[in-house]
């Protein structure tokens, strides 16, 4: 074997392995920030679940799942993934990848609607998660491109920023009230 194919297929290797074991993938389409995102490793590529713009028109989709609308992610486009380092949380390697959005109820979206259902977290409606995202979401596949090489030199720079809005955010004022629920204190004794 040449020393350019042995390379790919380790490059490779780390791609899959470090993006099974990787629980979030920071992802950058074509637009707006990276964005951490859930996923599973299924045939070959990460595969995601989200709200967002896409061939139907979901424009802003459903709240209970992962906004895509921002990222530019559109089928046959590209992306690019990075991954941490589950015990050092730095990062570990980047990734470039092609796009593809997976037909509502086709044979690849059943198989990866499948790895994904079991992998969403505090879903409101586990029976009904699959007719729902067939509806009202996206499922992207995310496919290594062959001839790009894992990125694992990275300089010092920090990539740490705010976090993205979301209306899943939890920061509101702490109830009067809690304080004193959480020391057990009672009234009136």
């Amino acid at each position: 074997m040449t020393d350019t194919v042995s390379q790919a297929l380790l490059d490779r290797a780390l791609i899959e392995e470090a993006t099974k074991k990787s629980g979030l993938i920071w992802v950058r389409g074509t637009t707006g920030p990276a964005r951490a995102l859930w996923h599973v490793w299924h045939d070959g590529a990460a595969c995601l679940v989200g709200a967002g713009s896409g061939a139907a028109d979901r424009a802003a989709g459903p709240a209970d799942e992962q906004p895509l609308h921002d990222l530019g992610l559109v089928d046959g486009g590209t992306a690019t993934v990075t991954l941490r380092s589950k015990d050092k949380g730095g990062r570990l390697v980047a990734w470039q990848a092609r796009v593809t959005e997976l037909v509502p109820d086709s044979e690849a979206w059943q198989a990866a609607v499948e790895d994904l259902k079991g992998k969403r977290l505090n879903a409101p409606d586990a029976e009904t998660m699959p007719r729902r995202w067939a509806r009202e979401c996206r499922v992207l596949r995310l496919e290594p491109v062959t001839d790009a090489a894992a990125r694992t030199d990275f300089d010092e720079t920090s990539q740490a920023a705010r976090p993205l809005p979301t209306p899943a955010t939890t920061r509101e004022p702490v109830p009067a009230a809690l304080p004193k629920l959480l020391r057990g204190k009672r009234r009136g004794r």
